[in-house]
């Protein structure tokens, strides 16, 4: 009963970061806008005068709650993940016993059937997996170019990879403006990214940062 309360409080928590999720895409996409002010931009003007083609304090209150909503998505993804820990183990642990003696075969059964159903559990439902249904998804952007010891490469991301998820970063409009807000208000921090990689799907963590060569990253997206 214990593992049921879990994987079922762990189903609760993903079902409320995924509304997370789509709060933070709403107000990204509000403020990466053509002519917005995106995630991090001035408020002010080259002046130093309050900026009069935005709503300055809608502006505060939509980066506030933006950046309330990215600490608690932190807290809940820890909180998922400590969960799957303990599901994991327990499943690695009960075996199964024959007349109060467990045989190796035995063991090793049931320790692949656990594996086998942790492999199932992250691909479905671990925040590694950001909750993409991997059926479903579509790639809307591919790394054409790429440094060498950028930190993109160094991260794992390779020429050809099709961009799912960068981040709060889906397929949507504006895809070029809110890839690259993305980097910035992370810079120096881990970026979860989902790609498909020759029609597998891999999960990358991908940390903006400022190297020897031109941006963040090092690469450059096509839109597709």
């Amino acid at each position: 009963m214990v593992g049921a309360n879990l994987k079922s409080e762990t189903m609760k928590l993903m079902e409320k970061r995924s509304g997370m999720e789509a709060e933070m895409n709403a107000i990204i996409e509000q403020l990466c806008q053509p002519g917005g002010p995106a995630l991090s931009a001035n408020l002010v003007d080259s002046q130093g005068f309050p900026r009069a083609d935005i709503d300055i304090p809608v502006v505060r209150a939509q980066r506030h709650r933006l950046a309330e909503l990215k600490n608690d998505h932190k807290e809940i993804t820890e909180k998922i993940n400590a969960n799957i820990q303990v599901l994991h183990s327990s499943r690695l642990t009960s075996t199964p016993k024959d007349s109060g003696v467990e045989t190796n075969q035995n063991a090793s059964v049931v320790s692949a059937r656990a594996s086998a159903s942790l492999q199932n559990l992250v691909l479905r439902d671990s925040p590694g997996a950001n909750d993409v249904d991997m059926i479903s998804s579509v790639p809307f952007a591919m790394v054409d170019e790429i440094a060498d010891a950028s930190p993109a490469a160094e991260d794992g991301l390779q020429l050809g990879d099709q961009i799912v998820k960068f981040g709060y970063v889906k397929a949507s409009d504006n895809l070029l403006q809110r890839l690259a807000s993305e980097a910035q208000v992370n810079e120096g921090h881990p970026v979860p990214v989902i790609i498909m990689r020759q029609g597998a799907v891999v999960n990358l963590m991908v940390t903006p940062r400022t190297w020897q060569g031109r941006g963040l990253l090092g690469c450059h997206f096509r839109i597709m």
